[in-house]
């Protein structure tokens, strides 16, 4: 029998700058402990579990991310969304939510994830913008970049695109879409700065592989690697790393998708 059986799917955004990643951590400021302080707040008591389609580091920001809370009793969304943003800090906002049935699975039915990088090249910008974007220093060949983007396309042993240490049974991972974007913006003093977005998209992904999977793109625009390095490190059996991991700031989980929620 289920003890807290009333399941609610919420979408949330925050910026990272502050924050020791999601999962909550004893001493630690999270986007998790955080969240559940304000939610036992509003409803009352401690009787709720939540859990979140993914995990994001210390620094990452989240654009449309995703979490299941599991209650004792039913909840008034309006009310309740209301409440929760009222005592959440500015810099962390729940967006919409929905009923769901017992049998949705927050991991499990997850279709797609889609992350983005920011970055920009050239000179410094307004420190407001560091907060999810990186600026590299040094000549960048950029159009060299976004033509080896599409290489991660596919389904490939991504051993050499995680965490150092990483041990995993499986790898493998399938990358829908992966290509480098270009745009401009303007910053908190009136500044414009051209603005690069690394735009990935899979059905899941390892430890630390978006921020390597970039740091593969940015030192192949440095010219330090060849884009058959990294179509080998694709195929290769060892486990270190090709090449190290780009800053946190500029990664942004973008979206969640899902599929065959059963909503109530």
């Amino acid at each position: 029998m289920q003890t807290r059986p009333f399941t609610y799917l919420f979408y949330i955004q925050y910026l990272g700058l502050r924050y020791h990643g999601w999962q909550k951590q004893p001493g630690l400021k999270t986007i998790q402990g955080r969240l559940e302080r304000v939610i036992r707040y509003v409803l009352g008591h401690e009787d709720f579990t939540v859990l979140s389609a993914g995990r994001t580091d210390s620094g990452v920001s989240c654009h449309r991310g995703a979490f299941e809370l599991f209650n004792v009793e039913e909840v008034d969304l309006d009310d309740f969304i209301v409440k929760v943003n009222q005592n959440l800090p500015d810099d962390i906002r729940l967006m919409e939510g929905e009923r769901v049935s017992l049998d949705f699975n927050i991991i499990q039915d997850v279709a797609a994830k889609e992350y983005r990088y920011y970055f920009a090249i050239g000179e410094k910008f307004h420190p407001f913008g560091a907060g999810n974007l990186t600026l590299f220093q040094g000549d960048l060949d950029v159009k060299r970049m976004q033509s080896v983007a599409g290489l991660f396309e596919g389904e490939h042993d991504f051993r050499r695109f995680c965490a150092k240490g990483k041990q995993s049974d499986n790898y493998r991972r399938q990358i829908f879409e992966s290509e480098i974007l270009e745009d401009r913006v303007i910053l908190s003093d009136g500044s414009e700065v051209n603005r690069y977005c690394y735009r990935v998209k899979g059905k899941g992904f390892l430890m630390h592989q978006v921020r390597l999977m970039m740091g593969a793109l940015l030192v192949l625009g440095l010219g330090e690697i060849s884009e058959i390095e990294i179509q080998a490190a694709l195929e290769s059996a060892e486990v270190s790393p090709l090449c190290g991991k780009v800053p946190a700031n500029g990664l942004v989980l973008y979206e969640v998708e899902f599929k065959g929620v059963k909503r109530i």
